[in-house]
């Protein structure tokens, strides 16, 4: 979740939902609780920035987002979001990883 203002991001949970009804109405929840003006999706990509399945999945799910949802969907290169985190061995980041992929859609604004 960030903070157009003051161009903040900070996480806020990990969805684990196995299915995607369960991890849409996860989502529809933050949204009715944070009321978003845009979702901001990483994208991931090689070093070389060649896409791969991973990229066409995160396009796909940008899509699907703006179709559920009716809002703006960016889509941010996420390479070395998870690098920069300092983290034990089994640990979920995914909530830190999207913090700073936020964080670099706002310094790009």
């Amino acid at each position: 979740m960030g903070n157009t203002m003051i161009r903040q991001a900070e996480p806020v949970k990990v969805i684990s939902a196995i299915d995607n009804a369960t991890r849409f109405a996860d989502i529809q929840a933050l949204l009715d609780e944070w009321k978003p003006s845009r979702l901001v999706v990483g994208l991931p990509m090689h070093p070389d920035g060649a896409e791969h399945e991973m990229t066409a999945r995160a396009r796909k799910f940008a899509n699907q987002l703006h179709g559920r949802f009716s809002l703006p969907v960016e889509l941010v290169d996420e390479r070395y979001s998870s690098a920069v985190i300092s983290a034990k061995r089994g640990e979920v980041i995914d909530d830190r990883a999207a913090a700073i992929i936020l964080q670099q859609y706002f310094d790009t604004i």
